[in-house]
């Protein structure tokens, strides 16, 4: 991969990663309403830790790499988990889940692998790492959350203001890629080895697949 341009690596990536993914079990069974309503509550209860934690993560990165293309990226990244995280209420309280619900919520560990990576890139890593990662993850993640809105309103009757979580998220950010894109190009002009943005993005779509297969985790 030494000498890829931002493009070549991105879908380099992208294609490493796409053969590598395997099947939903979560969003199948959601999809056939076979998820029972109390393992919603775990959706609920693992996004409400997650999308505190990513929104941190983003502000932290925004703080190490202020300046552009970095800088606003993930600025505008930590704006819109702000307001996924006020939608995620809806989408509780729609199963019945008020604030103190959430914060009693047992995390399960493998679902929480995604944003403890998230953070450890944050804190140690390079902005094009993580930029990298979430442009190679985007389409998947915004499919699933639009698999999984259309699920819950389809199989368990949950109205659109319940499930705007995931309507937010089956859309990119506008000019997300273009922006992502400058920032692993800004990253590979300083001389960052391709081979290290490319391992962070395999992790972290490893990590979102280990969050999925947990909430299936003992469902026939």
């Amino acid at each position: 991969m030494a000498g890829d341009s931002a493009g070549e690596l991105i879908g380099r990536v992208r294609g490493r990663v796409s053969v590598g993914a395997k099947g939903n079990r979560f969003l199948e069974l959601l999809e056939g309403g076979r998820i029972p309503r109390e393992r919603l509550s775990w959706l609920a209860g693992e996004e409400y830790r997650i999308v505190d934690s990513d929104r941190r993560s983003f502000a932290l990165l925004a703080a190490r790499y202020p300046e552009p293309p970095a800088g606003d990226f993930f600025l505008a990244l930590a704006q819109g988990e702000s307001q996924a995280f006020r939608l995620l209420h809806d989408f509780a309280a729609a199963l019945g889940l008020g604030e103190k619900d959430l914060q009693a919520y047992e995390p399960q560990p493998l679902a929480q692998a995604y944003p403890a990576y998230l953070a450890q890139r944050a804190l140690f890593g390079t902005a094009a790492e993580v930029a990298l990662a979430m442009l190679t993850n985007l389409e998947e993640w915004g499919n699933y959350c639009a698999r999984t809105a259309s699920a819950l309103r389809a199989q368990y009757g949950l109205s659109d203001e319940a499930i705007a979580f995931f309507t937010f998220f089956a859309d990119s950010p506008p000019d997300f890629a273009a922006q992502a894109t400058e920032v692993v190009a800004a990253g590979l002009a300083a001389g960052e080895a391709p081979a290290d943005l490319a391992r962070a993005a395999r992790l972290l779509h490893d990590y979102e697949a280990a969050f999925w297969n947990s909430l299936a985790t003992g469902l026939s």
